[in-house]
């Protein structure tokens, strides 16, 4: 069992920065794939970045690109997710997710508790 707890969620105005953190509770981490979902009201949840476990490979939706970077540090079993420029359209419940695989794109196996971003307008 993995659990994930994020950190960094809050309101914005548009054109702002946040930076989420998520600390995963494994001995495994370099094992995991990992990356940030984000679920708007009345929307599906949807993928916005992921990570390879290596780090090696990495992928962003293409309604962030150029906007949000997603890093992880393997010694320290976090993963970020730096974004700028942000829109109101980012506004969204963002989730930590992990997959015991390569990725970087991925099914979860284990979710984080979720942060909510605002941005205003």
């Amino acid at each position: 069992q993995v659990q994930l707890v994020e950190s960094g969620g809050g309101l914005v105005q548009t054109g702002g920065s946040l930076r989420l953190s998520c600390v995963a509770s494994t001995r495994t981490f370099s094992d995991y794939a990992l990356g940030w979902f984000r679920q708007a009201p009345g929307k599906e949840r949807e993928l916005v970045a992921g990570i390879s476990k290596t780090g090696g490979s990495i992928y962003h939706a293409d309604s962030v690109k150029g906007r949000f970077t997603i890093s992880r540090d393997n010694a320290k079993n976090t993963v970020n997710l730096q974004m700028n420029s942000l829109k109101p359209e980012d506004t969204a419940v963002y989730y930590c997710a992990a997959e015991r695989g390569a990725g970087p794109i991925f099914t979860p196996d284990y979710w984080g508790q979720g942060t909510q971003v605002t941005v205003s307008s």
